[in-house]
């Protein structure tokens, strides 16, 4: 009988480890070991699913096969749609109907609120799979240089950690890894992003501007706007309208600031690129992993631990991302609290609203652990107090032309004392209460006595 054929990239002995190593893979994703598959997804973060598990198994097969080292996005999004297609009844056409209507409206009252232009786009309504969909490009942007660091500590402790025998098999072997933590980094972000898609009400909801091109600059999601409509003591007819107006203020306040969304992603990702990747726990995994208990492998990717504490610039560049969010949210809340003032029930929805952006979601909270970077503003009612007072001091057309460049947008010290900035919009001195005279007296004093007492 002849010989099978060896796989060429692994010459030598019967006893070849490199060989052996490609064999127990092999047999593992064939099901011919004591470690279930479906153990793995688990490891995964995916659901305990048969078409899952098959999945997974098909793409690391490919992984190993891949002769390139580059993580195929690809996956992300495969997972994320498929995800996100499977939960809840999708809208009815009447709940479709009454969310274009209300997306019309809510154009007429934000047209009162804020002389910013109307959008060139009429807004989408997707469903969750189509939100996944439109928005894996950007998450990816932000995730990618997280998942490129993982990968190279991986390569970087296989070498580390690699018997000397093994050295002339390293180049492949790193591929390998690298293909097959790549492919397990991608499908949980496209966990990630299907778990969002369940949750978001539309393309601004998250902060950032996860929809891109002229062709798509505002989105609502029926089935979560009705969700969340379902969650409140509130006439659904009236949450349709405040989150039409809230997404529709949120994108023309992109469309309208040009460098907002390359600011802003800019600073995502240079946050995300400064991350270093912790090799201890990987170096531990190593040494001690336990084919049989592949949660050891889902808690060393997916709970935060590899990635140290931050640096203080890293601290420094998430302050400044905080602050810009905070802003955006808060400028968000005061124009659509303005444009909304006919219902009723706006303030109710308003404060959920914050409310559930402030605490963030499940979804969201496993993003905060993959990638280490938290969306959320932290500073949102402060901003929005900052531009309420400088709308009710200078208008609304004033208090928007503040966005017309990055080197006059309000920082840190105008949300902390907005006076500061109302005075020098119109061009006054701010405002003193009697503590302040008093002690704008001490300060003028120049005889060095105390005012006397009556």
């Amino acid at each position: 009988m002849a010989d099978e054929p060896r796989d060429p990239l692994f010459d030598g002995s019967e006893n070849d480890p490199g060989e052996e190593f490609r064999d127990m893979l092999r047999d593992f994703l064939a099901g011919n070991s004591e470690l279930d598959p479906s153990q793995l997804a688990s490891a995964a973060g995916l659901p305990a699913d048969p078409d899952l598990v098959k999945q997974l198994i098909g793409q690391l097969q490919q992984a190993l096969q891949n002769s390139g080292d580059g993580i195929n996005w690809s996956l992300a999004q495969e997972q994320a749609t498929a995800l996100a297609a499977r939960s809840a009844v999708a809208a009815t056409p009447a709940e479709v109907s009454a969310l274009e209507q209300a997306l019309h409206v809510a154009s007429l009252w934000l047209d009162e609120a804020t002389d910013i232009a109307s959008l060139t786009s009429e807004p989408t309504l997707l469903t969750r799979a189509g939100w996944a969909e439109a928005t894996m490009p950007v998450w990816t942007q932000l995730a990618e240089p997280v998942a490129d660091s993982i990968a190279t500590a991986l390569t970087r402790v296989l070498e580390e950690q690699a018997p000397e025998e093994l050295g002339s098999m390293l180049g492949d072997a790193g591929r390998v890894m690298r293909n097959v933590g790549g492919t397990l980094f991608a499908m949980q972000l496209g966990q990630v992003v299907g778990q969002l898609a369940q949750e978001v009400v539309s393309g601004g909801d998250v902060g950032i501007p996860l929809l891109d091109g002229e062709q798509r600059q505002a989105a609502l999601v029926p089935q979560n706007v009705e969700g969340f409509a379902r969650g409140l003591e509130v006439p659904v007819e009236e949450v349709r309208l405040y989150l039409a107006v809230r997404e529709l203020a949120h994108a023309r306040l992109f469309r309208h600031a040009k460098w907002l969304r390359l600011q802003l992603l800019t600073q995502v990702t240079d946050y995300a690129r400064g991350i270093h990747i912790d090799t201890s726990p990987l170096e531990d995994l190593a040494a001690d992993f336990d084919p049989t208990n592949p949660e050891a492998l889902r808690e060393a990717l997916t709970s935060g631990k590899l990635i140290p504490p931050k640096s203080d610039e890293q601290l420094a560049a998430l302050r400044r991302l905080e602050t810009m969010l905070a802003l955006i949210e808060g400028w968000v809340d005061v124009v659509t609290a303005q444009a909304t003032s006919r219902l009723p029930k706006s303030d109710a929805i308003a404060e959920s609203v914050r409310r559930r952006r402030a605490a963030g979601g499940p979804a969201e909270s496993a993003f905060a652990s993959l990638v280490g970077l938290e969306l959320r503003p932290r500073r949102l009612r402060e901003a929005a107090a900052m531009w309420q007072a400088v709308t009710d001091a200078v208008g609304a057309d004033a208090r928007d032309a503040l966005w017309a460049h990055p080197d006059i947008i309000p920082g840190d010290a105008d949300i902390d004392d907005p006076t500061l900035l109302v005075a020098r919009l119109t061009g006054g001195e701010p405002v003193q209460d009697d503590v302040d005279r008093a002690l704008q007296d001490l300060l003028d004093d120049t005889t060095g006595e105390r005012p006397h007492e009556e």
